[in-house]
């Protein structure tokens, strides 16, 4: 049983459509800085814009995830960067730099914007 998947993103209000990348800082981090193209570990939580219903979260597994920033979506490889082990990021993300026309198996439509909670643990 899943505790976030198909519940509403916290402190969210749905976007209609998004045009561009947005990077919002929650909590800003103190540890080291992520650079381009590093390898992190991190709690997520994955949203659709339209409607703030979470479609995956790693707190579902009990566990953070660990990603090559050069092997997850555009958004993802852009908005993470710069930010620092500790902080939690916003991340807005258009369809074109998310998955696109494609339909995921994660209960994504094709051409969803996505929103992302992103908090750092630590960078490989």
């Amino acid at each position: 049983m899943t505790q976030y998947e198909g519940t509403k993103l916290a402190d969210f209000t749905p976007i209609a459509k998004v045009d561009a990348l947005q990077i919002i800082d929650i909590i800003p981090g103190t540890g080291t800085e992520v650079p381009a193209g590093a390898t992190i570990t991190a709690h997520y939580t994955g949203a659709l814009c339209k409607n703030g219903v979470i479609f995956q979260s790693s707190h579902d597994f009990g566990q953070p995830v660990t990603f090559d920033l050069d092997q997850v979506i555009r958004g993802w490889t852009e908005g993470v960067p710069g930010m620092k082990v500790g902080g939690m990021r916003r991340l807005i993300i258009p369809s074109e730099m998310a998955y696109g026309s494609v339909r995921t198996a994660a209960n994504i439509p094709p051409n969803s914007d996505l929103v992302f909670d992103i908090e750092l643990m630590d960078i490989k």
